[in-house]
């Protein structure tokens, strides 16, 4: 049994499957993933997986590892990150166990040393270039010269020649896993591919994008380029299904379909505990076991997926795992909630940018998320969560210019990727309409975050300390710091806790990579 994992940076849930289950304005109408939903019509389709951490680092530490992100020693943090070589991950496992390993574009970074739990320069399989990760731009600056269309098969054909070189590399009789990690959905993309090179039209999102974003034409370009990314994916993982049919191995491959959290540069999505920072797609094949058009509403962390593919292929799950194998459930051949037990999930973050904030320090959380509720606590409120406004808090200060705020990310909240919606949003934060939103995006936020997503699915409205949900705060509380204290998170358990002191806060440079 091989293992192919194709996971793209900063993807939030946006695949044309899930426009399936969700409402008539749902985005994922505007879209088409057919090679994503083949995933999800042949095997399996989750409603309610979501990332440990709406961070690429911390994030990917804990799926390599199948543990919490604050299990990872210094792979809990994004810029200092070190990879703890004593943690086992699952990549060099499986290698242990006889499989064949590698991978292709971003595994485990940025940190030292890049890529280090799938092996490493050792099991990279990039020959053939990475161009792929600049999708939008590459395929546009070609397309002047051969046309659109023979521009992105020059990528998708790189995509194809990488896993070439791996399957060829392969020894004979040897299972495989592979890791297929694109980054084109993580800024920068070109303004404007998502209509020039895929046809999709930015106006069509008028009236669908979450209430938190201003509904005007230069934050709807801005996301509907990101759209064209995600279609971008979709091709290149089409390109991998195909070769693994026409070599015979398609079927007998556990074929995985996901992202390390939300959209980048967006307000409350990519670094935030709230739905779009956290939720993800999952899909997943593999004929015999899973049975085809299923639709899985348990709650799933995505490390959870480590221990999976270790039973998977049959070999010992580290003891060190402390995410629960997915089998009983992809064996199942129920759908909806299939383990009664997993009805939330546990996120969290602490550094992203090691400067966004004065001191270099982090900006703490940790939220629960059930059907019905999102639970956040924010440990040091005092703290801008986006990083500091470096002066633009004020009515009157004259902001960075667009450009600024479009390519640099560390000019101002630096904890929110540079993009055309926070430049705008920046811009015309003093407006009526946009004020209101500009401080849900970029404010300090109470100790205690409360959202009814029954009644509010954008999670507009704060009902911490709204006497009627008193008792589902403190149930979710004591849920929540009970997961804390017996995975032994840092933040609760340590004082002064190991997330505010150098290595992994502070001045880079003060102390040794």
């Amino acid at each position: 049994m091989n293992i192919v994992f194709a996971f793209a940076d900063d993807w939030g849930r946006y695949a044309s499957i899930y426009a399936e289950h969700e409402g008539p304005e749902s985005i994922n109408r505007l879209i088409h993933t057919p090679h994503i939903d083949r995933i999800a019509r042949e095997g399996a389709l989750f409603k309610n997986a979501s990332v440990p951490a709406p961070s690429c680092t911390p994030c990917r530490s804990s799926i390599l590892s199948g543990q919490y992100f604050w299990q990872t020693g210094l792979g809990a943090i994004l810029i200092g990150a070190v990879w703890d070589e004593q943690i086992p991950s699952y990549p060099l496992e499986l290698e242990k166990a006889g499989y064949h390993i590698g991978h292709t574009y971003k595994v485990w970074a940025p940190g030292k040393t890049n890529n280090a739990p799938y092996g490493g320069l050792r099991t990279a399989y990039s020959s053939y270039g990475n161009r792929f990760n600049q999708f939008s731009h590459r395929a546009t600056a070609r397309a002047i010269e051969i046309g659109v269309d023979a521009a992105k098969r020059e990528l998708l054909d790189e995509v194809r020649k990488n896993f070439d070189s791996f399957i060829d590399s392969r020894p004979v009789g040897k299972p495989f896993c592979y890791w297929w990690g694109p980054t084109n959905t993580h800024r920068t993309w070109e303004q404007g591919s998502g209509k020039a090179l895929w046809g999709l039209n930015p106006d069509d999102l008028q009236g669908r994008m979450p209430v938190f974003l201003p509904d005007v034409p230069e934050v709807r370009e801005d996301f509907c380029d990101y759209l064209g990314e995600c279609q971008a994916f979709d091709a290149g993982l089409g390109v991998i299904l195909q070769r693994l049919e026409e070599i015979g191995e398609l079927d007998d491959t556990l074929v995985v379909v996901s992202g390390d959290h939300g959209i980048p540069g967006m307000p409350r999505a990519k670094c935030n505990l709230y739905n779009i920072g956290c939720e993800v797609a999952l899909t997943m094949r593999w004929p015999g076991h899973i049975q085809a058009g299923r639709v899985i509403e348990d709650f799933v962390n995505l490390m959870d997926l480590a221990p999976t593919f270790m039973e998977a292929a049959g070999a010992e799950v580290p003891k060190s795992m402390s995410g629960r194998s997915l089998m009983k459930i992809l064996l199942s051949e129920r759908n909806g909630q299939v383990d009664s037990k997993r009805t939330f999930v546990i996120t969290g973050r602490e550094r992203h940018v090691n400067n966004a904030r004065e001191g270099d320090l982090p900006y703490p959380q940790r939220a629960i998320r059930t059907q019905d509720y999102l639970y956040i606590i924010n440990f040091e409120p005092d703290r801008w969560p986006m990083g500091d406004p470096k002066g633009l808090d004020q009515h009157d200060a004259v902001a960075p210019t667009y450009e600024e705020l479009t390519n640099n990310t560390r000019i101002a909240y630096a904890d929110m990727d540079a993009s055309p919606t926070k430049a705008w949003m920046i811009h015309h934060r003093n407006e009526n309409q946009v004020n209101s939103l500009f401080k849900l995006a970029f404010d300090k936020r109470p100790i205690e975050e409360l959202y009814d997503l029954k009644n509010d699915s954008y999670y507009m409205h704060n009902v911490a300390e709204e006497p009627q949900y008193a008792e589902v705060k403190h149930n979710l509380k004591t849920a929540l710091m009970a997961e804390l204290f017996h995975q032994q998170d840092p933040r609760v358990i340590e004082s002064p806790c190991r997330f505010e002191q150098a290595p992994y806060a502070g001045k880079l440079q003060s102390f040794q990579l």
